[in-house]
């Protein structure tokens, strides 16, 4: 199930039909009253969520699915451009910012990855599991299902935060710059920026509790400093 939250009817009308076309479950929203009204009732997987509605903020209505749905995924679809609301955006957990005007067919492939992810992370099959220790704290990988566990309670990723925890986990005190982790694990941000990484990895320590995983090497980048178990 995925919630579209536009109130231009010819642009929400347009994702809707594409996605169905994609054979997604949609249902579409004009504001934010209808949204919070609808969650109990048909929880979504994804919410593409407008930023400027005519009954509220997409911003704050993001805030609000996080509260009580944790797991839901979102993604901005906006014709605020600037960088600081690009910013924003990721900040507040979204998997994609994407400015108008855009592409539907790029939208449902985003859309896609996003959901291929979300798939991927929540199934139980076993897989590549590594156990990381700083401090008191433990820290639970496993590379096939894209599970995260930090003292034994699931912690829900971004795909850009999963990538950049991957990548700086499997090269364990090794000096990894900004301009790498651009590269690897945020290619599909093309305007990608310093500020863009620190915001990732604000979010990603934030997630991942008390332990100090994470070391800033300020001039130069950041490096894995967790201890393996296993």
């Amino acid at each position: 199930m995925i919630y579209v939250v536009e109130d231009n009817d010819a642009i929400r009308e347009t994702i809707c039909s594409y996605l169905e076309l994609a054979e997604y479950e949609v249902e579409q929203f004009k504001g934010v009253a209808s949204v919070v009204e609808s969650l109990d009732f048909k929880k979504p997987q994804l919410c593409i969520l407008d930023v400027m509605l005519p009954d509220g903020n997409g911003f704050e209505l993001a805030k609000r699915i996080r509260e009580s749905h944790s797991d839901v995924a979102f993604l901005f679809l906006t014709a605020k451009e600037a960088e600081s609301d690009r910013i924003l955006g990721l900040e507040l957990g979204a998997e994609d910012y994407i400015v108008k005007p855009f592409s539907p067919r790029e939208l449902v492939l985003r859309v896609q990855a996003i959901l291929r992810r979300l798939e991927v992370s929540h199934t139980t099959e076993n897989g590549s599991t590594y156990v990381w220790r700083s401090g008191d704290q433990d820290l639970t990988i496993n590379k096939t299902t894209h599970t995260v566990f930090v003292q034994g309670k699931e912690v829900y990723l971004t795909k850009v935060e999963w990538k950049i925890l991957l990548f700086l986990a499997s090269n364990p005190e090794e000096l990894i710059s900004r301009e790498r982790i651009l590269g690897e694990c945020l290619d599909y941000l093309h305007d990608g920026s310093d500020r863009t990484v620190n915001t990732h990895l604000k979010n990603l320590r934030s997630k991942l509790g008390d332990g100090q995983w994470i070391e800033t090497v300020r001039g130069f980048g950041y490096k894995w400093v967790g201890e393996p178990v296993q």
